[in-house]
């Protein structure tokens, strides 16, 4: 039997309201993890599927990115959003696909703000998987 985990993604209530009238409600933005397949989803606007063993290093952020929500990026480097903080980074490698309101992308780094982040960041944990040791998150605000 394969084990489904869910994590929601995390909206500060005034960003939540705001989604919702936006049509990307909370209950339909998550990471899970079945198997060895990872899946990240904002409602429509943001879209990932990796294997697990595609992560590099995962880490979780401690600051808090100041008002911006809602999914973000450039490069392959993303940040899909609905708090400033419980932030966990991925990096991925090779760099994955993506879609972003259905148009590919590249997806380098993942920054997805959860409501349980260190459970998150435990259950991708690369060294969990004998793939290497954790990293850190670098600059999150460039």
């Amino acid at each position: 039997m394969v084990v489904s985990t869910r994590f929601p993604i995390q909206f500060d209530s005034l960003y939540a309201g705001l989604s919702r009238a936006l049509f990307i409600p909370p209950s339909d933005s998550y990471v899970e993890i079945v198997g060895s397949e990872v899946s990240v989803r904002m409602s429509w606007a943001f879209r990932a599927r990796f294997d697990r063993s595609r992560i590099k290093r995962t880490s979780r952020f401690e600051g808090r990115i100041p008002l911006t929500r809602g999914v973000h990026g450039w490069a392959g480097r993303w940040l899909v959003n609905g708090a400033g903080d419980g932030i966990v980074a991925i990096d991925l490698e090779p760099p994955q696909r993506a879609r972003v309101v259905g148009f590919p992308v590249r997806l380098r780094q993942l920054l997805v703000s959860v409501e349980d982040a260190p459970a998150l960041a435990r259950a991708l944990d690369v060294g969990s998987s004998a793939r290497g040791p954790g990293g850190t998150a670098g600059d999150i605000g460039s």
